[in-house]
């Protein structure tokens, strides 16, 4: 029997799940997506873990998340997902530059990226593009991302934080944000020997010749991060 409270086409609806750890653009998110009649929010999540059991027991058509997560990044869940549904379309929306991130998201196993910064519709855009089986990304970024692709150019060839891996990028914000190396290991479920590994390829490969100016220039980056992004949730 069809539950009246629903509509016709509930069935039909594609089943999302949004993985956010602050409540109100969570709440956003959700209300955009709800709002459309082929769409639906199966599950929320705040946490990888949590994301994770829940396209385990779930089985959702796709999985949209931001990249700041508590205890494991968006990232690190977008491999975790990949490893095991990687037929799963996964959109990583975020208020951190797309320049940074969207050919992280792509190598990872995602399908797409999109900023806060840009509303409502081109989400949902984004989002349909996505379950159709197509790659989002903004007009700036694809002929970026393509040429890179194309090129096979070397990671060691770029300037600044580009050049870091996923790892060793997630550990350059928390050595920003003032995290020790214990800290960072517990928060990572690493040693603190695997997390001075980090440290030491990332001054060779960022030029910088002591712990304390790879502080300086990690906590530098965050900090200007930080202030372009201040207005988002």
């Amino acid at each position: 029997m069809r539950d009246p409270g629903k509509p016709e086409n509930a069935m039909a609806r594609k089943r999302i799940i949004v993985v956010d750890d602050h409540p109100m653009s969570r709440e956003g998110i959700v209300q955009w997506i709800r709002n459309e009649p082929d769409l639906d929010v199966c599950c929320e999540a705040q946490t990888a873990e949590e994301a994770l059991d829940a396209v385990i027991a779930i089985k959702p058509d796709l999985v949209l998340t931001d990249i700041t997560l508590p205890r494991k990044s968006g990232l690190e869940l977008i491999k975790d997902i990949h490893a095991i549904a990687p037929a799963l379309p996964l959109l990583v929306i975020s208020m951190h530059d797309e320049t940074l991130y969207a050919e992280r998201v792509l190598r990872a196993g995602g399908s797409g990226y999109v900023t806060k910064q840009e509303g409502g519709d081109t989400i949902i855009s984004a989002i349909r593009r996505i379950l159709a089986g197509q790659v989002y990304l903004s007009q700036r970024m694809q002929g970026q991302v393509l040429q890179t692709f194309a090129a096979g150019r070397n990671a060691l060839l770029r300037p600044g934080v580009e050049q870091l891996s996923d790892r060793e990028f997630e550990i350059f914000q928390f050595i920003g944000q003032g995290f020790s190396t214990l800290e960072i290991a517990k928060r990572l479920h690493l040693s603190p020997k695997t997390i001075d590994a980090h440290r030491a390829k990332m001054k060779s490969k960022l030029g910088l010749k002591t712990a304390a100016k790879l502080i300086s220039y990690a906590a530098n980056w965050v900090a200007h991060e930080f202030r372009a992004n201040r207005s988002f949730p």
